[in-house]
């Protein structure tokens, strides 16, 4: 796309949580509304204004982890919402009632209207619990003829980041943390998000997976532990001297290209 191209409107409301609108389609990736989502709370400042996640056209699931495929939040969207999920997560929606599941698998896409959703590969374990079903883990390129982002949703570094590249992004939507004091495999922590970065090689990122949800009962310092990822990550984008602005958005904050 142009370097001077306007950013599509874009909301970020919390760990992997983004609505993305182009060309009259209203995208949200991994949707996590609620409170609580298994054994972590959402802690933000201020409650989601709940036009924020109405109206959804397509909603984008990364892989089968509960807090980025959250049932109640899903409801709460409505069962007849249009779905594309990883391949192998058809069969758990729909005995949950959701009528309307598209799979993909790398590389395949489906077009909603003028935006064209491509599954990517992710580096990440798409067990949703010791016992459950398993499915792949994904991101997915969301385009339409004015702009191309990226949604990385759960993921280490991966090869074909430098074939997405090479296409010209707008915008990647990278994670940076996650809910915990440690981080396990198949994820980036703040410079491993930064050299994914530089392989992605986006005009703009936004930092996500971090600071909103919250374990019970971690005291003050593991709070900011779990807030500090964006700034660390922008300050490894600095570093490593990629011209990539880093956009740095509070959670239900509308994202701004300053």
């Amino acid at each position: 796309m142009s370097s001077d191209a306007p950013l599509p409107a874009m909301y970020f409301l919390g760990h992997s949580t983004v609505l993305v609108e182009t060309e009259g389609v209203r995208v949200l990736t991994d949707p996590v509304l609620l409170p609580r989502v298994a054994n972590v709370l959402r802690r933000v400042a201020a409650p989601l204004d709940p036009a924020l996640h109405s109206d959804v056209d397509v909603v984008c699931i990364s892989h089968l982890h509960a807090d980025h495929l959250d049932l109640a939040s899903l409801r709460r969207l409505g069962q007849d919402t249009l779905l594309v999920v990883p391949e192998g997560a058809g069969e758990l929606l729909h005995r949950k009632g959701f009528q309307e599941v598209v799979e993909l698998s790398p590389g395949k896409f489906h077009d909603v209207g003028a935006v064209r959703i491509t599954a990517t590969p992710a580096v990440h374990d798409g067990l949703r619990t010791p016992f459950g079903p398993r499915a792949l883990a994904v991101g997915y390129l969301i385009e339409s003829p004015t702009t191309r982002v990226y949604f990385a949703g759960d993921t280490d570094q991966f090869d074909e980041m430098d074939d997405l590249g090479a296409l010209g992004l707008d915008v990647a939507l990278i994670p940076v943390w996650g809910w915990g004091p440690n981080l396990g495999p198949g994820h980036l922590d703040p410079r491993g998000a930064a050299e994914a970065t530089g392989r992605l090689r986006p005009r703009f990122a936004v930092p996500i997976h971090w600071g909103t949800l919250h374990p019970y009962g971690i005291g003050r310092w593991m709070r900011a532990h779990l807030i500090d990822p964006p700034r660390r990550y922008a300050q490894a984008v600095t570093e490593l001297g990629l011209s990539t602005r880093v956009l740095h958005t509070e959670p239900g904050r509308r994202v701004e290209a300053r």
